[in-house]
């Protein structure tokens, strides 16, 4: 017991809500990610072409939301009102899309929904660096990213829960999504926020401030690019467990598997990145990826896929929580929300770019060659993390 309060010392009271506001932010997203797809071919008559486009259109909002959410949030320094806005925008769309009558309907809950999630992302992350000193600061966005990614686990789950053994609806089940949401709400207005030095009047003006970001930063943004070109959505990866003779309970099971690891593994890798360097721990997180991403290639039962997914957790775990502090380490507090809203808005953007690439290559080639592709992405990423990345960076410093 000792030991585990020894591990979770320089943590605020402030974490351990954060990490709770993701946690059931997820649950509630979470809980529609097996869902949505059957409800818009299945009950609403929508084509399979109608999925991707709504997926494809949802996620580009939230991705180019990220950047001005931080932005705005640095602005007003008013880092938890702004997460509040997002976490209600996102809470209240999730039930409009059990009401959406045909398909259009779902796209603009679903529009909204991620508005309010790329709203929310920056200013509630830029909350989690606040709530910890710059020597924990891994261990802040290690548990952040515990309970997202727990919540990622345990959404699908609840999901197949109702379904299967309560014989809940599937319109019912966009109306539950708002407990678990109207819960992350509720963590976040519990947060305590310190007040932010207000804007100079030189700065109040519409100005994002590019020129206040140290090269160090451009240059981690460029490798995240890099790396996030090869680095293709989750479906894939669910589209070849399926065709390798996964049934749908067996496919929801595995991914829920990932979602586990990756929760267990974020608290230790952010621990892990406060004590050794980000980089090193991050460049793990890479090699991974590169790893998993050859094995999908060359994958022939489930069992291997099975493995490889879980070992995907590992690479979801690390990236999630120690990606977003070493953007942060780059900048001055004030930037910080400005900062990690721009490292995601890249990360999503790269990720939109790695779908096409990956879908054509699929399509064109091969299951193989959009694996292959992902693979020598994340080793181009893992050069350029070694030769553009300092090892250590402390408050804008390179060491």
């Amino acid at each position: 017991m000792l030991s585990l309060k020894k591990q979770l010392s320089g943590l605020s009271r402030n974490t351990y809500l954060l990490a709770c506001a993701s946690l059931f932010g997820d649950v509630a997203t979470e809980m529609l990610y097996p869902v949505l797809p059957v409800f818009l071919t299945e009950t609403l008559k929508a084509p399979a072409s109608v999925v991707g486009m709504i997926d494809g259109a949802a996620q580009a909002v939230q991705n180019i939301v990220q950047g001005f959410s931080g932005w705005l949030s640095d602005s007003l320094r008013r880092r938890k009102a702004v997460a509040l806005v997002g976490a209600v925008l996102s809470a209240a769309a999730k039930p409009l899309i059990g009401l959406s009558a045909a398909w259009p309907g779902v796209l603009g809950a679903r529009a909204l929904d991620r508005l309010g999630s790329g709203t929310r992302s920056a200013p509630r992350d830029a909350l989690v660096a606040a709530s910890a000193s710059e020597a924990n600061r891994g261990k802040a966005f290690g548990l952040e990213g515990f309970g997202d990614n727990l919540g990622a686990f345990i959404g699908p789950l609840v999901a197949f829960a109702l379904i299967a053994w309560l014989s809940v609806g599937l319109r019912s089940i966009f109306f539950l999504a708002i407990i678990p949401g109207a819960l992350s709400v509720l963590m976040i207005a519990l947060v305590r926020e310190n007040p932010l030095s207000p804007v100079p009047a030189a700065k109040s003006r519409l100005d994002f401030r590019f020129r206040e970001f140290p090269a160090g930063y451009w240059r981690y943004l460029l490798v995240t690019a890099i790396f996030g070109i090869g680095n293709s959505s989750n479906s894939f990866l669910i589209l070849r467990t399926k065709e390798l003779g996964g049934s749908l309970t067996t496919t929801i099971l595995i991914y829920a598997l990932f979602n586990l690891v990756a929760a267990i593994a974020s608290y230790p890798a952010g621990h892990l990145s406060d004590r050794v360097g980000r980089r090193g721990v991050l460049l793990v997180s890479f090699l991974v990826f590169m790893v998993v991403y050859a094995g999908f290639a060359f994958a022939a039962n489930l069992v291997i896929v099975g493995a490889l997914f879980a070992f995907y957790g590992l690479y979801q775990g690390m990236f999630r929580s120690v990606g977003k502090a070493l953007a942060v380490d780059f900048l001055p507090s004030e930037l910080h929300a400005s900062g990690v809203g721009w490292f995601s808005a890249v990360v999503g953007l790269s990720a939109l770019v790695s779908n096409l690439i990956g879908g054509m290559l699929w399509t064109r080639v091969g299951p193989e060659a959009t694996f292959l592709f992902g693979a020598a992405s994340a080793l181009a990423g893992s050069l350029g993390l070694l030769v553009l990345v300092p090892k250590r960076v402390r408050a804008g410093r390179a060491e």
